[in-house]
């Protein structure tokens, strides 16, 4: 039996990555895997335990400590931090704040990006994120990296907030993307960039069909051109 891929995607906030992601590993039967909220889960068990940020070394130790898993219920994944589901916890602003603050420290990327690769280490995973491409599985056998213009991705975040009866501000939202697109460009470690050899879509004018049918169909016609 022929080995399963492994297909990367990455891209920047709100270009589409979870939603594409969650759409081909159903399609294909893979595992979904969204690294983001790995990073995600361990800032919310940071603040609830009160680990100091300024501290790498502490962040580290709660990430070397910290059993992060995935499990489908009722067909959704959800993140649980030692056993504890915390899916719904870990979307909050606060979180997200900090989220950036965490993920720079080389000692809990490199905790974390060993703990995907072993998830991802059989084949048969669709995995997204900001450096999938480039660190954690720079051989995939299939990389997508997905933009959007800042404010077509702060219009999609804005029309989501809306639709759960959030109260958002469009500006609001396009400084927060604008302010997390320099800081996931620029960090030291594992910075977002296109990974070599990824496919690039811009999903600025396409919609989510499009690009689940573009992703999907490239991957088996090449699957059937011998990668997979």
């Amino acid at each position: 039996m022929p080995r399963k891929s492994v297909i990367a995607i990455d891209g920047p906030a709100g270009a589409g990555k979870s939603t594409i992601a969650k759409l081909l590993s159903q399609e294909l039967g893979y595992r979904y895997v969204d690294t983001g909220a790995m990073y995600r889960a361990l800032t919310w068990k940071a603040l609830r335990d009160r680990v100091p940020f300024h501290s790498p070394e502490a962040l580290s130790s709660l990430a070397k400590k910290t059993k992060l898993r995935f499990v489908q219920k009722k067909g959704v994944s959800r993140m649980l931090a030692d056993g504890e589901d915390v899916t719904g916890r870990i979307r909050t602003q606060r979180v997200t704040r900090l989220t950036n603050t965490l993920a720079a420290v080389k000692g809990v990327r490199q905790v974390l990006r060993q703990r995907q690769r072993e998830m991802g280490r059989e084949g048969g995973v669709v995995m997204e994120g900001r450096d999938i491409g480039t660190a954690v599985f720079p051989q995939a056998d299939f990389k997508f990296y997905l933009d959007a213009s800042p404010m077509e991705r702060a219009l999609r975040r804005y029309r989501e907030l809306k639709a759960k009866n959030k109260r958002v501000s469009l500006d609001s939202i396009a400084e927060a993307i604008r302010q997390r697109d320099y800081k996931d460009r620029t960090r030291g470690i594992s910075p977002l960039k296109v990974a070599p050899g990824a496919t690039v879509i811009d999903t600025t004018k396409m919609t989510l069909h499009d690009v689940f049918k573009f992703i999907l169909n490239h991957v088996r016609r090449e699957g059937r051109n011998g990668n997979d």
